[in-house]
């Protein structure tokens, strides 16, 4: 009888612990997103989502326990050796400048040159591609961020982690402080970013935000893995009670 192989995760996680003093905020947590994917990962405040995040993205590093992507260990030192290696992250504060316009923030520190001068043309093409693979719609690339939506900056913040065809994509918190329009929007981008074949991960406190959009929700609780649920099949109640630690 032949068998399905298993695939091969992009990215996990294998016995990570981090601590901030006498603080453990994530412990022995095994992880594994693949390509094509949507992981959730929710819980309550303080437990572990940003620090998992993190972690991911090279911001922290690990206490105990290894990073590993396409299997092999690796060491993220800082963001930039993640982005290296097709990691990249947007986080909650989505870290955009407001008084510059989307093409600038899209390439800030990594503007294209040509014949000394800045390739402002080919910027403007490449942030059209960018925010049209994403169906986001902003009213001109040349506006100040300052005076986008909330979801439309979000739009922004997420088209320039896609600089570089990164493979995994990192969302912090991403529907914090969104309208029910907005959210509805960013989950669309989601369904585009798995369809272009990223493994993407969304943390959230929100349960009811992103199980349309995720494929398995992993509940965080106290800094430990409290379940990983099939997101067609898990209930409402099934989440809360392993997000409060209540059985059901």
């Amino acid at each position: 009888m032949s068998t399905v192989p298993a695939r091969t995760p992009v990215l996990s996680l294998r016995g990570v612990s981090r601590s901030f003093g006498a603080a453990r905020a994530l412990l022995g947590i095994d992880l594994d997103i693949h390509a094509h994917e949507v992981v959730a990962v929710v819980g309550d405040t303080g437990a572990g989502k940003s620090t998992l995040v993190g972690v991911l993205s090279g911001a922290l590093q690990p206490d105990e326990g290894q990073v590993l992507v396409d299997e092999a260990p690796v060491t993220l030192t800082d963001p930039a050796a993640a982005r290296a290696l097709g990691i990249a992250a947007v986080f909650q504060d989505l870290a955009l400048c407001a008084n510059l316009d989307v093409v600038e923030n899209l390439f800030l520190g990594q503007e294209p040159v040509r014949g000394g001068l800045l390739d402002e043309v080919a910027m403007e093409k490449e942030a059209w591609k960018l925010l049209g693979q994403l169906a986001a719609r902003v009213p001109s690339v040349r506006i100040p961020v300052a005076g986008l939506s909330g979801g439309q900056r979000r739009a922004v913040a997420i088209a320039r982690s896609l600089l570089g065809e990164p493979r995994v994509i990192l969302l912090d918190e991403p529907t914090a402080s969104l309208g029910l329009t907005q959210i509805a929007e960013f989950l669309t981008l989601v369904e585009r970013l798995r369809a272009r074949g990223h493994a993407v991960l969304i943390t959230s406190h929100s349960l009811s935000d992103l199980q349309a959009v995720a494929d398995r929700i992993v509940v965080l609780r106290l800094g430990r893995t409290n379940g990983e649920f099939d997101a067609d099949r898990v209930t409402y109640e099934d989440l809360l009670a392993a997000m409060t630690g209540v059985a059901r």
